[in-house]
């Protein structure tokens, strides 16, 4: 006699496991178990009794997890380092749609696994479209990361020349050796540059040294006036033949020429003696490394350059900043031309500021009794701002949009090999002391003729390397290593000033009224 349909079935359910009722989860539960396992893929293919399949697909998945963790954790500079390469990036971008890609496939076949044959047309449409949304998503997130991925490879090539650019200024660091025990104190020259349409070529109207213990992150920001002359260089240096008495023309007597300002340098420096200090990406930068290093006394080790045009842009990227206004700061104007500014940032507390009001806060000078220096005073209070804004989640949250800004923003000399210590050292900068070192305009340039350079040094020495207290009976005093690039020569007796620093906590303080 033939087998009846109830035994049929029943012979079916024995000999597929897989179709056993006991064994397969509601459809409820099924989804559930899917889902679940999108954190760690392979569990819902164990739950789904495909043992072979699941192990295998979960050791993966946490050797994969356990890699990342010890990236992480444990060699975060050879992340970064991989992330400067352009080459690399390009894998990454592959590797990262192929782990998209397979995450996608394990997350259905898992649910089309564990889910009931016996599911209703509402439990089936429920659970269709909840696997179809977590696919978008994890599509949705593989393709952001990499069009991040793509954008880091652009910020690298503009950026940074590929990994490849050239600077005879930059210091010889031995690649075996901790850098900052090469480097216990960096100086970075921070250069804003504007090469507006009013102008001809560019000129860099801010001009400041960030000199940073790299040990601690304590950083000591110094600012010198655009209109400084005779900006001196080293007697060992090319440019000493060239200028001997400093960047100025002795012939036009003691008397202002904004072509020999130190704004100035950047642009005609180069255009006259082309290639005088080596193969360089940047010849202006170089030249000004050399001349501010030896104006302050101060061995300067790299560079970064600000274009105003995409400072806005960079600050709508990491979206705006926090500052303290004391007093209202003019927006656009121009006083040599009487034109007056087009509005005035208001006076308060924690303004926050977008992109274009953040770039006038840092350069807005119509009409300000001490302009330049109000201006500077501002400038390191941006500086410390930008700092507090750029945590490593909103620049996370905000990458795309700050690399495509960076590009157009920012040239550097900085190696990209070093790019993995300087994060670690930002990191430290964020957290410490940031101060400013004043130079004391009073005594040292009352105008820009011929400001008294030996006295800076005194006093950028003083607050750098401050003199040891006085030892006790029995021991010997010691004192810190030099920052200086050469000895300091001695100041004139009217130029001998108090060092004075300022703690940009304080000096960026809300006290209405204050200039």
């Amino acid at each position: 006699m033939a087998p009846s349909r109830a035994q049929r079935a029943s012979r079916g359910r024995r000999a597929d496991p897989r179709r056993a009722a006991s064994r397969r989860p509601t459809g409820i539960g099924a989804l559930a178990i899917a889902v679940l396992g999108v954190l760690v893929p392979g569990t819902a293919y164990l739950a789904a009794r495909r043992t072979r399949l699941g192990a295998v697909v979960t050791f993966v998945s946490l050797c994969l997890y356990g890699a990342a963790a010890y990236l992480a954790l444990r060699r975060r500079d050879a992340v970064i380092s991989w992330a400067l390469n352009p080459s690399l990036l390009l894998w990454m971008v592959v590797g990262l749609s192929a782990i998209g890609i397979a995450w996608v496939v394990v997350l259905v076949s898992s649910y089309k696994m564990l889910r009931p044959l016996t599911a209703g047309p509402a439990s089936r449409m429920l659970g269709s479209l909840v696997i179809g949304v977590l696919c978008f998503g994890m599509a949705f997130s593989t393709a952001t990361g990499a069009q991040a991925l793509m954008a880091q490879r652009e910020l690298v090539d503009k950026v940074f020349a590929g990994g490849d650019s050239k600077s005879v200024t930059r210091p010889t660091i031995t690649p075996k050796k901790d850098v900052w025990d090469q480097l216990p104190r960096l100086n970075v020259l921070l250069l804003g540059a504007d090469n507006g349409a009013d102008r001809q070529g560019t000129r860099t109207d801010t001009v400041m040294v960030a000199s940073i213990d790299t040990k601690t992150g304590n950083t000591s920001l110094i600012s010198l006036t655009r209109n400084f002359m005779r900006m001196p260089f080293p007697a060992d240096s090319p440019l000493h033949e060239k200028y001997p008495t400093g960047f100025w023309d002795p012939s036009e007597g003691d008397s202002e020429d904004s072509e020999f300002y130190l704004d100035a340098m950047y642009r005609n420096i180069p255009k006259k003696y082309p290639g005088i200090l080596g193969p360089s990406d940047n010849e202006g930068a170089d030249i000004l490394k050399v001349s501010v290093g030896e104006a302050l006394g101060l061995k300067i080790h790299y560079y970064v350059q600000v274009d105003l045009k995409g400072f806005a842009q960079f600050v709508e990227a990491l979206g705006g900043i926090t500052v303290n206004i004391n007093y209202p700061v003019p927006v656009g104007g121009n006083d040599d031309k009487k034109i007056p500014p087009s509005r005035y940032l208001a006076p308060g507390p924690n303004r926050k500021l977008n992109g274009t009001d953040a770039l006038w806060f840092a350069r807005g000078r119509y009409g300000l009794p001490g302009a330049d220096l109000d201006r500077q005073a501002r400038q390191h209070c941006t500086v410390k701002a930008l700092v507090e804004q750029a945590s490593p989640q909103n620049v996370l949250a905000n990458y795309t949009s700050i690399a495509k800004a960076g590009e157009k923003l920012i040239r550097t000399d900085i190696p990209t090999k070093l790019l993995g210590q300087f994060v670690t050292l930002g990191q430290r900068v964020k957290t410490a002391k940031i101060t400013n070192i004043d130079l004391d305009k009073k005594k040292n340039f009352p105008n820009g003729r011929n400001p008294d350079y030996a006295a800076m040094r005194e006093i950028v020495a003083k607050a750098i390397n401050p003199p040891a207290s006085t030892p006790k009976p029995g021991r010997t005093a010691t004192t810190a290593p030099s920052a200086l690039s050469s000895p300091v020569k001695p100041s004139k007796p009217r130029s001998t000033p108090t060092p004075a620093k300022g703690d940009l906590a304080s000096d960026c303080a809300y006290v209405p009224g204050k200039h």
